[in-house]
């Protein structure tokens, strides 16, 4: 399916034949754009960046790679080809035809997992508004920006099917999601995680490592939706958004051999002697892992939701590769194990796998985040390095759920007030790590240099080489 570039917002929803869907979305593009200039990438608007953008949604040859002046980028609405006799394929609706218009009894439910969704993309634009400064390279800058402009597109995903399929309602709703502001404690982002600050490039990585991975899992199981256009918007989403997870795993893993270069090559193993030759020290890189990795888990809430279930009977939002899983994909009868915390300490219970969807999905990318610690590891073991990361128990530094308001240390163990206040800086970024790390965020913009604390890539990006100018700064 090609895009139409010939529009005022390129497509392929064939906005030309809707004039007055065409109309709204033009009357909103400004407010977007404002709203770029005020909350997005700082000191970019006059660069030339070397970016991606869509021109097709078929699987091959589907992007295309030039110098874009961010502002001038084709946002636009691209929903993956059409599924000849789509069915519903979980729930209460099993078997029946897709939905290409909102069921009426359905539309609040839908209209909230479509904003809550459209919500997260413009806040991770404001959380790393100002990492353009920091710069370690032009090739992390260029990542940057690619990662920005896509999250803007995935806004405008979402808001054309508020426009589309939700009337006025639907307007309002998209209007709102320009006024929101990561952070800020009166207009706050709806989900927590969108309002932590990403102050410097770990953090990003991090970000893209383990928050964006989420997104992968909510978008999957979005993109399992009976309702056809949402399923559509989610599955080419889902091509963009690898290339995210890239960043952050690669960004990872690179500061990592940077850091084991530096210790080989000096003998020092001390984290304030490998702090002191200007690379981040392992167990600091673990202790942001463990940040953000518990954060994130947050991002599905409750171990046992109702909310889950209704989604799931409807046919509105489905389990990760719903149409892969060997079950009757009603689970009237089927059960999931849940964690439990009381006297005894944590323990699983078998609870109704409706109930469960929420931990189920949890579980699913907690795998899906080992592999990727697992890779780490086998970086760490080339090396020659003993130190291996590892993730936290699922209840660490928790906010949401079974785990609220409880300490447990990272390897599970359930610990008192007191015991956790003495030993919460072993395992999460103190004030002082924070600091150091901030110390080493110089900025670096010659083509092929990178900044003291990160390696380069072990390839540039679309086959140019590493030392490409990738970002023509103004």
């Amino acid at each position: 399916m090609a895009i139409d570039y010939a529009s005022k917002i390129p497509n392929n929803v064939g906005l030309n034949s809707n004039k007055t869907l065409q109309r709204a979305l033009e009357h909103w593009q400004p407010r977007y754009l404002d709203w770029w200039r005020e909350a997005g990438p700082v000191d970019a608007e006059a660069s030339d960046v070397y970016l991606r953008t869509a021109v097709s949604v078929e699987t091959g040859g589907w992007a295309q790679f030039d110098y874009v002046k961010m502002p001038d980028y084709r946002w636009g609405i691209f929903l993956a080809p059409p599924e000849a006799g789509r069915q519903v394929g979980f729930g209460q609706h099993l078997g029946e035809a897709a939905w290409n218009e909102v069921p009426g009894e359905y539309r609040a439910t839908l209209r909230r997992i479509i904003v809550t969704q459209g919500d997260t993309e413009p806040a991770s634009v404001e959380q790393q508004r100002w990492l353009g400064r920091t710069c370690p390279s032009l090739y992390d800058l260029r990542n940057l920006y690619q990662v920005n402009v896509e999250e803007g597109r995935h806004l405008w995903a979402m808001v054309y099917l508020l426009h589309a399929h939700f009337g006025r309602d639907g307007r309002e709703e998209a209007e709102w999601l320009l006024e929101r502001r990561s952070g800020d404690a009166d207009r706050p982002r709806i989900l927590g995680a969108f309002n932590e600050p990403t102050p410097d490039w770990l953090s990003f990585f991090m970000f893209t490592f383990l928050t964006d991975r989420d997104g992968k899992y909510q978008l999957a199981a979005l993109a399992e939706s009976g309702f056809d256009p949402l399923a559509r918007s989610c599955q080419f989403m889902l091509t963009e958004e690898a290339h995210h997870l890239f960043v952050g795993e690669s960004g990872i893993a690179r500061t990592i051999k940077r850091t084991a270069d530096v210790m080989k090559a000096n003998g020092v193993e001390a984290p304030d002697q490998v702090r002191a030759l200007g690379v981040i020290d392992l167990p600091t890189i673990q202790r942001y892992l463990n940040q953000h990795f518990s954060v994130t888990l947050d991002l599905y809430g409750s171990e046992e939701s109702t909310n889950a279930c209704t989604f799931y009977n409807l046919g509105l939002k489905g389990r990760f590769e719903e149409r892969k899983l060997d079950d009757d994909h009603r689970l009237d009868h089927a059960s999931y194990p849940v964690p439990r915390l009381d006297a005894r300490g944590v323990h699983l219970e078998q609870v109704p796998a409706q109930l469960a969807l929420n931990e189920r999905l949890r579980d699913d990318y907690i795998a899906d985040v080992q592999l990727g610690i697992d890779r780490f590891n086998k970086l760490l073991q080339r090396e020659g390095l003993a130190f291996r990361f590892k993730l936290p128990d699922k209840g660490f530094h928790r906010q949401i759920g079974t785990f609220a308001g409880q300490h447990l240390s990272p390897d599970g163990t359930r610990l008192t007030q007191t015991q956790w206040d003495g030993w919460r800086h072993r395992w999460l970024p103190s004030q002082s790590d924070r600091e150091f790390v901030a110390s080493l965020m110089q900025r670096v913009t010659e083509p092929g240099k990178f900044a003291g604390w990160i390696a380069p890539p072990a390839r540039g990006i679309h086959s140019q080489p590493v030392d490409f100018e990738y970002v023509r700064l103004s």
